[in-house]
């Protein structure tokens, strides 16, 4: 082998370490240069978290090539806590570079033979990298066979300390870096197709029959208070939502939804307060959650009642003192969110069953919306169809919008709507996939089960309607049989037995269109 001066080593291996950003191909340049001057087979450069619990290659060079196997193929997951402790306490020792020239009984010999995966006897020196006292990997040079390094061998590698220590920091550094920056891109990636899909809704019967939700979320927009907004399920709990938020001085911040019903009841604190790397298997590395995410800005908890007893303690924690804690971390990050939360269930009930803390509820029902139901809001029904159809029929490429067949209204207002707005959306969609030309007919009613047939001309009334319902559908009987006709004999008031001015008044408060004679 090459004799060399640690001086002379130390500028030439120095110079190769630095000559890439790539830590592979400085390990690549360094594996040339050392196989001239000590016996060789394996370099490796591994990073160690804090608890010295998952060894990560940050680079390896084999028989003078880059390898770039698993980390399981060199070591043994995940490292047992004797070990663990062992090698922490041993590497974050100053000055600590260890040799093993064959694989005796000593503890260290043991210890590497539990952590290294190897077919072979293996001679190996080992260099811990410390930086602020504290190690964050370990450079090594390994070679086939036993008594293959000699103490000379020992005092060169030591040399490689700083070195190696610096190039390790900034390689980490610069991984955080990449890491920051994937994660705002797909923030970014992720807000576009919200804000396109938020700017693509309108909300019909803003002037009707959300009236009232509408003027609550204008008042409550501007405040940074908690919001609860109840209503059934399908009533677009999520759109007034969007409305809250995008009328709110945190218009320009993120605004992160939550299904708190579809996530796992394992994987519910990492999603919505992350993890910190190596917290549980398959934690891999550290993990931001929802909250952190949505800090500045809103986060948008739908199906709160669903939310387990664990993580309703924490979310209970991040509105009482505004700051969460990672899984698997001891720091608190504070966070500056405003928490919208939905649901259809009803949450007081929930509270005396106790399978909902009273705590929460009271922190969350700070300003209570109740969205009603479809059925209470007959008069939107014939503005919903019309822009659900423009919609849909976008969305599904038909360039011909057909229009609706006389009396669809009158059929879909008689209707109960059990699933609310989103059940009329899928009837209407279901509708422009059956069409076929001419106008389009639109059914509350699904096929029969079994043989196929519709029942697209089901009497509506057969349905048991609301009291509006039910006036409004003889209010329409009693105009067709009249023709329009409202005053005098024969009149629809005289069939309804009312006055003409009520019955005028109740055509104008349901909202019927119908062409009138006096």
């Amino acid at each position: 082998m090459k004799k060399v001066s640690n001086t002379d080593f130390f500028e030439e291996m120095t110079l190769r370490i630095c000559s890439s950003l790539d830590l592979e191909r400085s390990l690549l340049r360094c594996y040339e240069y050392l196989d001239k001057i000590v016996p060789l087979n394996f370099l490796n450069l591994v990073i160690w978290d804090d608890n010295f619990k998952y060894p990560d290659v940050v680079a390896s060079v084999e028989e003078g090539e880059i390898d770039r196997s698993p980390p399981e193929n060199y070591f043994h997951f995940a490292v047992p806590d004797d070990l663990r402790l062992f090698l922490k306490n041993l590497w974050e020792k100053p000055g600590c570079v260890r040799m093993i020239n064959s694989w005796d009984e000593s503890e260290y010999s043991k210890a590497m033979r539990q952590l290294v995966k190897s077919e072979h006897d293996l001679s190996i020196i080992s260099l811990p990298l410390q930086l602020d006292n504290l190690t964050i990997g370990v450079f090594s040079i390994s070679a086939i066979g036993r008594n293959l390094y000699t103490e000379r061998h020992v005092e060169l590698i030591s040399v490689l300390k700083d070195p190696f220590t610096i190039a390790l920091s900034n390689d980490l550094r610069y991984r955080e870096l990449v890491s920051l920056k994937e994660q705002v891109e797909d923030d970014n990636r992720f807000l576009r197709e919200e804000l396109n899909q938020i700017t693509g809704d309108e909300i019909i019967g803003a002037k009707t029959g959300l009236l009232k939700v509408m003027q609550l979320t204008d008042q409550v927009a501007p405040m940074g208070c908690p919001v609860l907004l109840l209503g059934e399920t399908g009533t677009g709990k999520e759109l007034i939502a969007n409305a809250v938020h995008f009328s709110s001085p945190r218009k320009s911040g993120p605004f992160i939804k939550v299904n708190c019903g579809a996530i796992p009841e394992s994987l519910i604190d990492s999603e919505l307060f992350g993890h910190e790397k190596g917290a549980f298997t398959g934690a891999l590395s550290q993990k931001a959650g929802r909250f952190e995410r949505a800090h500045g800005g809103t986060i948008f908890l739908d199906e709160i009642g669903e939310l387990p007893p664990k993580a309703q303690v924490r979310l209970l924690r991040v509105l009482q003192q505004k700051e969460i804690e990672r899984v698997g971390g001891v720091n608190m990050i504070p966070v500056d969110v405003r928490i919208i939360s939905a649901t259809n269930r009803n949450l007081e009930e929930m509270v005396d069953s106790g399978e909902f803390r009273e705590d929460l509820w009271f922190r969350l029902n700070v300003f209570p919306i109740v969205i009603p139901p479809l059925r209470m809001r007959v008069r939107d029904i014939s503005d919903l169809v019309s822009y659900m159809i423009r919609r849909k029929a976008a969305q599904m490429n038909i360039n011909r919008i057909p229009e609706p067949a006389p009396d669809t209204i009158r059929k879909l207002s008689a209707y109960h709507w059990p699933g609310n707005v989103r059940e009329l959306e899928n009837v209407v969609e279901r509708s422009l996939i059956r069409h076929k030309g001419g106008l389009l007919h639109i059914s509350p009613f699904f096929s029969e089960r079994g043989n196929g047939t519709t029942v697209a001309d089901r009497d509506p009334f057969e349905t048991i309607p609301t009291l509006d319902q039910g006036i409004t559908n003889l209010i329409h009987r009693a105009l067709d049989a009249t023709n329009g006709k409202i005053y005098g004999p024969g009149g629809a008031a005289e069939i309804l037995d009312m006055h003409p001015n009520t019955l005028r008044y109740k055509i104008d408060k349901l909202g019927i269109r119908k062409k009138i004679r006096i």
